[in-house]
């Protein structure tokens, strides 16, 4: 391990308490290596090993499997304690378990995730930084060209194109250490828009931004039509073959997340990339049907942990 971490409890009342307990156990990491923000209350027994940043916490907040404002306020106020400690550069990563969007929302914080959380309060945007939405499962990643925003809305352009390829391009070279990393476009349309007969997107914004991106030296795809290229890396991964492209970059959220959590959903990591520090997170939610319950899966934290880590 070559990292100092943060670990956010998120929502205490699903299975984030959970799911760290277990991890950290299986993992054993050196003490000076971790640090948890949340609540002794929460975190059973790892008090022993770990220091843990102390987020204000009352027992009698408990409604374990609800969505509450406490919880909500809660797990916002470990991501802010989380960015202060980055700022610090007291931490070097952070790996935040699940929260509700919703319950953030009761307590009045209005942002569509933790992503646009820890986006606001730690990207230096005079520099040029901006947040990424990277799921990941070993060598299949999936980079989503927008985020939480209804289908409707989504709008694939040439500027678009240029500042996340660009952004993703310099991230696979830094993080991952991939040379010349090959990138593939998911076209927005169906069969890639069949010369735009079921669409002009890929004709209008994305065959301009491929052939400046080309330019620049990224090694990126033409479109390609999305269900034909997750076959392919699908084959590769159930196979443990090399996959065709170091990164699949979707137009809208169920396009990539889709074929990665079929494929891998106890492995697949939620990476937010682009800024100062790397943030992972499970790729699950708060699971409030299975909370209190003992009988959560921790794989996918373990997962986060490793990726924040060693990335």
């Amino acid at each position: 391990m070559n990292k100092k971490i943060a670990i956010t409890a998120g929502d205490f009342n699903g299975i984030g308490s959970e799911i760290i307990v277990k991890a950290l156990n299986k993992l054993n990491l050196p003490e000076e290596d971790v640090v948890l923000i949340g609540s002794k209350h929460l975190f059973s027994g790892l008090e022993k090993n770990y220091k843990i940043e102390e987020i204000p916490f009352l027992d009698s907040w408990f409604s374990v499997g609800n969505e509450t404002a406490q919880a909500g306020e809660f797990s916002y106020n470990c991501l802010i304690k989380a960015c202060e400690m980055a700022k610090k550069q007291e931490i070097s990563a952070i790996v935040t378990a699940p929260v509700s969007k919703n319950a953030m929302h009761l307590a009045g914080h209005f942002f569509s995730g933790q992503t646009e959380v820890i986006e606001k309060n730690l990207a230096d945007f005079s520099k040029g930084e901006k947040a990424e939405m990277l799921f990941v499962s070993g060598a299949f990643r999936v980079l989503l060209l927008t985020r939480h925003i209804p289908l409707k809305d989504v709008k694939i352009t040439k500027e678009l194109l240029l500042e996340k390829v660009s952004r993703i391009d310099c991230v696979l070279r830094k993080n991952f250490g991939i040379k010349s990393p090959k990138i593939a476009l998911c076209s927005l349309n169906p069969h890639a828009g069949e010369n735009g007969i079921l669409g002009t997107e890929e004709i209008d914004a994305f065959a301009p931004a491929v052939d400046e991106l080309k330019k620049r030296g990224i090694n990126v795809s033409k479109p390609m039509p999305a269900d034909t290229l997750f076959a392919k890396a699908a084959k590769a991964y159930l196979n443990n073959n090399v996959q065709p492209y170091d990164c699949y970059c979707a137009c809208y959220h169920d396009q990539g997340l889709i074929p990665i959590k079929s494929l891998a959903m106890e492995s697949t990591v939620n990476m937010t990339v682009g800024l100062s520090v790397i943030r992972t997170s499970p790729a699950h939610g708060t699971a409030y049907d299975i909370a209190g319950k003992g009988v959560a899966d921790e794989s996918s934290m373990i997962a986060a942990i490793k990726e924040a880590a060693f990335c």
